[in-house]
C-alpha cells in the first residue's frame, strides 16, 4: 500500500510540482488549498505526510499545524512546512508550531529540519 501525502498548498503550479515529483515516486496525494480542509482530511484519511503552506488565504498554515499537533490522533504527523516568503522570525515561529521541518519554495534553497541541528 503506497504512502499519502497531503498537500496544503494554494499556489497550483506549485501544487502540481509537488503532486507530479511524488506521484512519479509511488506517493498518493490528497490536495487542498484550504486550511480547515486539510484538518478534516488529516482526520479522515491519516496521511503519512503534510506539506503545509504557511502563507494560505483565511487561516494560516501555522495555525492549521498547531490544530494538528493539539489533536491526540493527528499530532504524530509529521508535517513539512513550504513558503515562498519567509521572513525574519517565521522559522521560530513554524517550529513553535512543531512543524517537523520548513522548506523554502525558492530554487537553490535547502530545507531545514530539527533533526539536521543534532546530526
Amino acid at each position: 500500500m503506497p504512502k499519502t501525502i497531503l498537500i496544503v498548498e494554494d499556489n497550483e503550479l506549485n501544487t502540481r510540482v509537488f503532486r507530479e515529483v511524488l506521484q512519479a515516486h509511488g506517493y498518493e496525494c490528497l490536495v487542498t488549498a484550504d486550511g480547515l480542509e486539510a484538518i478534516d482530511l488529516a482526520d479522515k484519511h491519516r496521511p503519512d505526510l503534510i506539506l503545509m503552506d504557511i502563507q494560505l488565504p483565511g487561516i494560516s498554515g501555522i495555525e492549521v499545524t498547531r490544530r494538528l499537533k493539539a489533536t491526540e490522533e493527528l499530532r504524530h504527523i509529521p508535517v513539512i512546512a513550504v513558503t515562498a516568503f519567509a521572513m525574519k522570525g517565521d522559522e521560530e515561529r513554524i517550529r513553535g508550531a512543531a512543524a517537523t521541518a520548513t522548506c523554502p519554495s525558492r530554487s537553490g534553497s535547502r530545507p531545514s529540519s530539527r533533526k539536521s541541528k543534532s546530526t
